[in-house]
């Protein structure tokens, strides 16, 4: 729906009335496209969120088996002198080791997720509206 500037019977400029029925539509239209984008500025975080936390929760499931294999490693310790506990030591330090590399690249995935700034874009808004009513 195009509105023109000018009154089309009269040939004169619009009311103030119809200057500010345009304003509160335009702000209304803006305010609904900032919504929007915020909308997906979250999803996007949200997506990178799930992958961190899904990463975090697989290093957890190591962090158990690393600890299974350290329990396992105890006992054998204690049932024989070396070859048994030595091997099962080299295991669990290996599966702990893919415990924190997972850890540590969910925290990372985590802290590099997008965060939205809405704030910026209304900033931008305003000072186009503000050259706009300067004109």
């Amino acid at each position: 729906m195009s509105q023109s500037t000018k009154d089309p019977g009269s040939g004169q400029e619009p009311s103030i009335g119809a200057l500010v029925g345009q304003l509160t539509e335009s702000l209304s239209r803006l305010l609904r496209d900032e919504l929007q984008l915020l909308q997906a500025q979250i999803a996007e975080k949200g997506k990178s969120v799930g992958i961190g936390g899904g990463l975090l929760a697989g290093a957890g499931v190591f962090a158990l088996f690393g600890l299974g294999w350290l329990f396992t490693a105890a006992m054998l310790a204690l049932a024989t002198v070396l070859p048994y506990w030595a091997a099962a030591l080299i295991v669990a330090g290996g599966i702990l080791l893919i415990t924190a590399i997972l850890a540590l690249v969910g925290k990372t995935l985590l802290k590099k997720g997008p965060t939205p700034q809405p704030k910026d874009s209304v900033m931008k808004d305003v000072e186009a509206i503000k050259q706009g009513v300067g004109k």
